[in-house]
Order: structure tokens, then C-alpha cells, then sequence
């Protein structure tokens, strides 16, 4: 049973796959592929943007840190100008915990630097590939679309073409419909000559068209008699008359 569903499973991806590869366009599919690495060039700049922008925002802490560093210095100056060791030691205190702080956001921007280094040259090298896909995409579509123009200039020249053999079919049964027809005619003409079949645009009946022909061929043959007498080939005594008034 387990074979059974196993064959019928491959049948179906067969024959899925069979359809799919039908309706695909390749310069459809190259499009889609194309703008699909374009969106993934899209998140690598957006990824680069964020980068730098955390980088900044360190930056920027950093140097107000520093700042405080510097006021922070000028505070224990006085304070042991006046004789105030405590606030200078004070001051001192907080400047090395600022200074803490200072050095670890430095190790941070360090590493967002090598991170944003390391995607612009991600970058850069998809950028690289999209644009050499582009041209591929453009040379394969170029090439489909003349073999696709070759195969349909071969077909209609050929007559294999889709619509070439709609044409030949539409001939065929018109040639064969004349054929019937003519066949159809040929045995109306020999029937009706057959007397099977009555001419009925004709007047009168079948007995009427007898006496017809036999009232048509006496008057030829009356006339045909006549024709005779009057160039001398009647009765055959006829022959050897003498002209009227001539000598005995």
C-alpha cells in the first residue's frame, strides 16, 4: 500500500511540474529573480544605514562623555587650589568612572565600525552580482525572445503552427464536404435520368413525358421524310423519273 501511494505521489509531482514548466514564462521568472535581489540589495543598505546610525549615536554619547571629563578635571583643579582635597578626590572619582564608560564605548564603536565595514562590503559585492544577473537576465530574455519568433515564423512557414493547423483542418473538411456534395449530385443526375427519380418541376406525369416523346420523334420522322422527297432520295422508283415535259 505504502508503494502505491509513494507511485502516485510521484505521478501527481510529475505531472504538477509538467504544468507548472508549461505555464512559465523564463522572462517572467527572470524579472521576479531580479527584483527579488534587488530587494535583498534594499535590506543590506537599510542594514548599513542602521549601523552607522547606532555608530553616530555613540559618537555623539562619547563625546559628551568627554566633555564631562574635561569639566570634571578643571573641578579638581580648583578644589585643590582652595584646599579641598575631598572634593578634588571627589571629582577625580567621577572622572574615572566617566572614563569607564568613555573606553567601553569606544570598544563598541570599534565593533560597529567593523560591522559596517563588513556589510558595505557585502554591498558591494551583491551589488556586483545583481548587476551581472541584470545583464544575463537581459542577454536570456533577448535570446528567448528571437528563438520564440524563429519558432513561430518556422511553424506558420512550416504549417505545424497552432493556427496553420486550424487552416488545414478547416480545408480538409471543405474539400470534404465538396466531395459530398458532388458525389450527391452525380447520383441525383444519374436517378433522375434512370426514371427512379421524377422531375417534378416538370408538367405533367410520367405517361404524359412518354406520348411527348413519341409525338416528337414522328414529327421527325415525318420531317425527315419530307427532306428526302425533296432532294430525290424517297421511294426508290423515284429514280428514274423523267422531268415533266421532256421527249419520250
Amino acid at each position: 500500500m505504502a508503494g502505491l501511494m509513494s507511485r502516485a505521489s510521484a505521478i501527481t509531482q510529475a505531472k504538477i511540474s509538467k504544468l507548472l514548466d508549461r505555464a512559465e514564462n523564463p522572462e517572467e521568472t527572470l524579472d521576479y529573480s531580479y527584483e527579488q535581489q534587488l530587494e535583498q540589495l534594499q535590506n543590506v543598505k537599510r542594514g548599513i544605514a542602521d549601523v552607522t546610525t547606532a555608530k553616530k549615536r555613540l559618537e555623539l554619547e562619547e563625546s559628551g562623555l568627554k566633555q564631562q571629563l574635561g569639566k570634571l578635571d578643571g573641578q579638581a583643579k580648583e578644589a585643590l587650589q582652595a584646599g579641598r582635597e575631598d572634593l578634588a578626590r571627589e571629582a577625580l572619582t567621577r572622572k574615572a568612572s566617566l572614563q569607564a564608560q568613555v573606553t567601553n564605548l569606544d570598544q563598541q564603536e570599534q565593533q560597529l565600525a567593523a560591522q559596517e565595514q563588513k556589510l558595505i562590503d557585502g554591498e558591494q559585492a551583491l551589488q556586483a552580482k545583481v548587476e551581472a544577473f541584470r545583464t544575463q537576465k537581459e542577454v536570456i530574455k533577448a535570446q528567448y525572445s528571437a528563438a520564440q519568433a524563429q519558432v513561430k515564423v518556422g511553424e506558420a512557414a512550416t504549417g505545424i503552427g497552432e493556427h496553420m493547423a486550424d487552416v488545414g483542418l478547416a480545408i480538409q473538411r471543405a474539400k470534404d464536404k465538396t466531395e459530398q456534395m458532388q458525389a450527391r449530385a452525380a447520383a441525383v443526375d444519374e436517378l433522375t435520368a434512370s426514371g427512379a427519380l421524377e422531375d417534378y418541376t416538370s408538367q405533367g406525369d410520367d405517361l404524359d413525358r412518354q406520348l411527348a416523346q413519341i409525338s416528337q420523334s414522328s414529327q421527325v420522322d415525318d420531317e425527315l421524310a419530307k427532306l428526302k422527297a425533296e432532294v430525290g432520295q424517297g421511294d426508290g422508283g423515284d429514280k428514274g423519273a423523267l422531268p415533266k415535259g421532256g421527249a419520250t
